[in-house]
Formats: C-alpha cells, sequence, structure tokens
C-alpha cells in the first residue's frame, strides 16, 4: 500500500476531528448520535487497515528483533483495553445521553486515543519506515 503511513496519521486525524464534532454537536441530539456511528466506524476501519498492512510488515521485523517484538506486545496489550473501552463507549452511548457521565467517558476516551495515536506515530510507524 503506497504512502501507508501518511494514510494512516491521516486517518488518525479524522477519528479525532469526528469525535470533537460528537462533543459539539452533543450527544442528546441525532447529529451527535450519527456522528458518534461515524466516529466508530472510522476507527474499526483504521484498526482493520493496521491489521492487514502494518502489523504483518512489524511482525515480519520482530522475527529479528527482540525490542520490536517486545514493543508489538506492549503495544497489542494496549491496544486491547483500549478498543474494548472504545467500544463500550459506542454502545453506551449510540442512543444518546447527556451530562457528567458523558464528558468524564468523553474525555477518557479522547485522551486514550490521543495518547495511543502518538505512540503509535513515533514508535511503531517509524519501525514501519
Amino acid at each position: 500500500m503506497e504512502n501507508l503511513i501518511d494514510t494512516l496519521k491521516a486517518e488518525h486525524q479524522v477519528i479525532v476531528k469526528t469525535l470533537q464534532e460528537v462533543n459539539l454537536l452533543g450527544i442528546g441530539h441525532k447529529a451527535g448520535q450519527e456522528k458518534l456511528l461515524q466516529a466508530k466506524e472510522y476507527l474499526l476501519a483504521h484498526l482493520k487497515k493496521e491489521d492487514k498492512f502494518l502489523y504483518p510488515v512489524l511482525e515480519k521485523k520482530a522475527e529479528k528483533s527482540e525490542e520490536i517484538k517486545e514493543l508489538l506486545i506492549r503495544f497489542e496489550d494496549e491496544m486491547l483495553k483500549i478498543s474494548q473501552d472504545a467500544l463500550d463507549f459506542f454502545k453506551k452511548y449510540k442512543t444518546g445521553c447527556e451530562g457528567f457521565g458523558f464528558a468524564k467517558d468523553y474525555g477518557k476516551l479522547i485522551f486514550s486515543l490521543q495518547n495511543r495515536i502518538r505512540k503509535e506515530e513515533i514508535y511503531l510507524y517509524s519501525e514501519y519506515d
């Protein structure tokens, strides 16, 4: 896949932007709920693309590098937790909600995703290149 890393980075921006739009529109409104569903679809498509194109290359490199192997194990464990948290969030708020609970869960999700994105772009993507 040509320019995989550029594509993945652009998708990161779209995912975060879409989640920010959910917050601006409000999860209690139909438009906010539709944006939330869109964010979920973007995230799942992004993860699928990473699984198909990024990780096989890194796993091949890990066969010759203990350092890369350990990096992948750490990232996989972390991603399992973040993915489950994100799916729980999408399920919980797909029909809306307002108030402090949403704000708290939203903040936690955005922080987790942005932190993960930063680490992927610094560590994983540089290993791919």
